[in-house]
This record gives structure tokens, sequence and C-alpha cells, in this order.
């Protein structure tokens, strides 16, 4: 099924989002700086801003309370915004006074001022704060503070979260692949939340960068009318102290706490400071992919059922299948975990086949959705949706896979670069909500979302297997495909559809990989029978 959406978009958000890129793009130009180095010290700004306009609102509340109130006014009690997950704000700590400071004043110094006093009246933020303004000229810092401020003050919690995280991709893009490992697109965020559907509970990231994840699930509890941080416990794991610093910030952006460990010597693949195993009801990840040189003997106590990795160690010198089985054996009893992967992982051979094979036989695969090229800011390959339920044994649908092929369903932001448009996103996770046999979610998509079904459907939409779309596979047919779970192997080609030079590309290295496979098995056979032949020749 192919539907391009237009590539229209918010013109007065792109404006914006623009004119603020530019004065950063400008702030490097004259600063000297790597992207990694100036990024930090931007965000905070922001970041500043942002904490601003909600602990002004809150400020605001407390002193029309206090007017009544017998115990006086709180306008000046951290506990009382801490109370509705506000930061507070010391008055050398507000935007409002580091913009209006006069440029022969040392601004620099009074922005790491500033920083060290958010952190020491909100304690979840210590150290994460950036305290290097010092680097930068007078000048330089009154323009950015300046161009920060044409945020509109009016705009609401989710404009100012789609600036910062507008400016998380930006510097993804600058930064190259480094960037590319902390950061993945909203869009794709978006659908993992809407799949999984992180009403309340605990949340696991183990490879949570900069906090895209627990933001997205925040955003789909606020849009069904909840409170977040009461119906969320966020829990997360970075190896790279800077970023962890980052997804702290990110969260704080956003009015939510998290438990993130991070830096030092924490590594997901040997350590568990959250003790993990069977306790989460939702994992959510974008794992680096084919990770080499993983010290398999540390790990070798944590194999077996009700452990770490209940399926084995795969012999490959590649990670994917150790985060898989972390993900998986992280789920409690209902748990779902929704995660990104490298295509290959789908089709992978030898122990990496068996382990699936087992993964497949739990009756803990529930979806895959194939995912087509240049989702992504920094890395042009298509990838793969995983979604497991651990729960998924006791429904009617313990037997079966859902296959998606959503490579031709996209919007083409510009020539590089693809992202999914709110409708798609909501046709894609209600595709799925058919299904499993639950009621249309149409928050996300709206009629859009809603007439695509109708059309695919039908009126009232009912699920159905449609060629080059989606397929219901049985464990019988996922067997006689050697365990793969890559969707193009079971959804086909619509009728009247012509295969891609993608699909084709696809499908020669599936089938050359067959015969590679097959090749080497004749070869082992041809050395047993010329062994076999030897002795009875020797006898």
């Amino acid at each position: 099924m192919q539907w391009i959406a237009s590539p229209e978009k918010d013109t007065a958000t792109v404006t914006l989002e623009k004119r603020l890129w530019d004065a950063a793009d400008q702030f490097r130009a004259n600063s000297g700086l790597k992207a990694q180095e100036y990024s930090g010290p931007i965000l905070g700004l922001i970041f500043l801003l942002f904490a601003e306009v909600r602990f002004t609102t809150q400020r605001a509340k407390l002193k029309k309370a206090g007017t009544s109130a017998r115990r006086g006014s709180r306008v000046d009690e951290p506990a009382a915004y801490h109370a509705e997950s506000v930061l507070y704000l010391a008055p050398e700590a507000r935007f409002d006074y580091l913009l209006t400071l006069p440029e022969g004043e040392d601004i620099g110094a009074k922005v790491n001022a500033a920083m060290r006093a958010v952190e020491k009246h909100n304690p979840r933020l210590d150290g994460v704060l950036p305290k290097t303004y010092n680097l930068f000229t007078g000048t330089l810092l009154k323009e950015l503070l300046k161009k920060v401020s044409e945020i509109p003050a009016s705009a609401d919690y989710d404009a100012f979260g789609r600036i910062y995280e507008y400016f998380l991709g930006e510097f993804a893009r600058t930064e190259g692949s480094k960037g590319g490992e902390f950061y993945t697109p909203a869009s794709i965020v978006k659908l993992l939340t809407e799949v999984i559907e992180p009403f309340h509970g605990r949340i696991l990231d183990p490879a949570c960068g900069s906090g895209g994840m627990f933001v997205q699930s925040a955003r789909f509890v606020a849009e069904h009318q909840k409170n977040p941080a009461a119906e969320l416990a966020i829990c997360g794991v970075e190896k790279t102290d800077e970023t962890g610093r980052l997804c702290r910030l990110n969260l704080a952006v956003h009015g939510l706490e998290g438990d993130i460990r991070h830096g030092g010597h924490v590594n997901s693949y040997y350590d568990d400071p959250h003790a993990a195993t069977g306790k989460f009801d939702f994992v959510l990840a974008n794992p680096p992919f084919n990770v080499n040189a993983v010290d398999k003997e540390r790990l070798k106590d944590m194999v077996g059922r009700g452990r770490r990795f209940p399926f084995g160690l795969p012999k490959p010198d590649n990670a994917n299948y150790l985060w898989i089985q972390l993900f998986h054996s992280a789920l409690n009893a209902t748990g779902r975990a929704g995660f990104v992967m490298a295509n290959s992982a789908s089709d992978a051979r030898s122990s990496e086949q068996e382990i699936r094979q087992r993964l497949v036989e739990d009756r803990a695969v529930d979806v895959m959705v194939a995912v087509g090229p240049n989702m992504f800011y920094t890395v042009a390959l298509p990838c793969t949706l995983w979604f497991l339920e651990r729960g998924k044994a006791e429904t009617p649908r313990a037997d079966t896979v859902l296959f998606v092929d959503a490579r031709h369903i996209y919007r083409q932001v510009d020539r590089a670069h693809r992202d999914w448009t709110p409708a798609q996103i909501g046709f894609i996770a209600n595709l799925v909500r058919l299904y499993r046999g639950e009621d249309l979610d149409l928050t996300h998509g709206g009629s859009d979302a809603e007439t695509k079904l109708q059309e695919v459907f039908g009126e009232s939409p009912a699920y159905v297997d449609m060629p080059g779309l989606c397929k219901a596979a049985t464990l019988d047919e996922i067997e006689a495909q050697g365990w793969s779970l890559n969707p193009g192997r079971y959804v086909g080609v619509a009728p009247g559809e012509e295969v891609s030079d993608e699909d084709f590309k696809e499908q020669f290295e599936t089938l050359s990989e067959e015969l590679e496979t097959l090749n080497a098995q004749a070869r082992e056979l041809e050395e047993t029978i010329a062994r076999n032949v030897a002795e009875i020749l020797e006898a």
C-alpha cells in the first residue's frame, strides 16, 4: 500500500523554529565551538525560558490563593511549586532577569549563577544544567537570550516541548552519527507509544538517550486527559553521562521526574540498576544497532528462564539479540514493549534464529512493522519496529503475529528526510487495534485517520489481511519461513502494484542470504560424505 502525504507544515511554527535555529547557527559560527559544545548551553537557555513560563503560571495561582489563605502567601516556597511538578526559580535564576542585564555585566557568570540557583532549589536537577556560559562573549549571550525570548510567552506546554524536540533533532543532524545515537524522530516514537498504549504503570528505556520515549509516553497520557506525573513511573539507563544529563533536563522541561541512571560505569549489557527482570509494564527503546565486542563471559550468569537473557546468548559478535531479550525479560506478565531494531535481526540465522524461534514460540511477539528509509536524521537505512506483549498467550491472537508493511507510508519532508503525519500514525496504530479487537482510538489522527481506515477496511472497519499492507501470520506460516519476522515475506504486494527497486533489492538480499545458507549446508554435507567414504575405504 502506498500513501505519500503532502509535505505541508505549520508555517508559523516552521518560521519560528528556523529563526531560532539561525540564531543557534550564528552562535556556533561566532563562538568557534563544535555542535556538542554549544548545544548544551543553548538547550539550557530554552529550558530556562520554558521553566519560567510554567513558574509564572504557578506563581500567579499561589498569589491568588494566598489572599484568602490563613497561613498567608506561599509564592516563595519551593515546595508549593514542586507539588505541581513545577520548578522553583529564585529571582536571579529567572529568564527575564538575565534578559535585562546590561551589556557591561559579566553575563556568562550571571547565567552560570542562574543555573546553580536552579539546581539549588530543585535537587532533582543537581549537576544537570550547563555552566559553561563564561566561554562566550557577553555580546553573543545577549543576542542569544534575545532570540530565545522570541518564543511566544503564550505558547502552550506542548508548543514549547515541540521547539525543544526540534532543537534536539537539529543538533542530532549537525552532530552526525553521534547525535543519531541519542535521538529518535518524534513520529517513530509516537507510533511506538500509540501501539503499546502506556496509560499507567512503570516504564523502562535501558538505552534512553535524551528521553524522547518518556516524553512521548507522557504526551500520550496527557492526550487522554490524565496527569503523566501521577500515572507513569519513569526509569532509564544511559551509558553516556552528558546524554543522561540531557535526558533529565528534557524530563524537567516537560514537568516530569524519572530515575535515570547514567555515566560512570553503567552499561545495560552488564548492569541492571533498576532490577528490571519481570518488573515493568512497558519498555520503549531505540538501542544502538549491530554493536560488537560485548564481553559475553560477563553475561553467562544471567542466562536462563527468569533471568535477563532467557533464551541464551547469540554466537555472532552482535548485540541485537541481547537487547531484544533485555526488553522481553524486563516485562511483567502483561507488559508490552515497543522498540526500533535493525532489519537484519528479523532474518538473522544460526543461533540468532534459534533465539527468535523461542521468542515466537513463547507467544511474546505481537506486531512487526517495516519502516522505509530516511526516517532518521543521521541514518538513511530502513528499520523494523518490534512490539512484544507478554500477556498475548492468553488472548485469541496467541498463535498469530501481525505483520505490517509501512515502507510506502510516509510524508516527504525534504529530499533526504521523511516522517509520518498524525493521520498516518493514527491509521497504523488503529490497524493494530483492529487486529487486537480493541476499540478505535482517534485521539491521534482524528477524522483523517478514520477516513483512511474506512477506505481500507470498510465503513465499519474490521481487521482483514490486506496484500501489500498487513497479514496476520500463523506460527505454522512463520515456521515455514524459517522463523523470519520480516514483514515483506508475509504481506506481499497489493494487486496492480509493481515491485519497487527498493523492494526488489530487499527480496534479492533475502534470497541471496538463503542461497548462501543452503550452499554452506551443502558444503558441510559434502565434507561429511567424503569423511564417511574415506572411513569405509580405509576399513
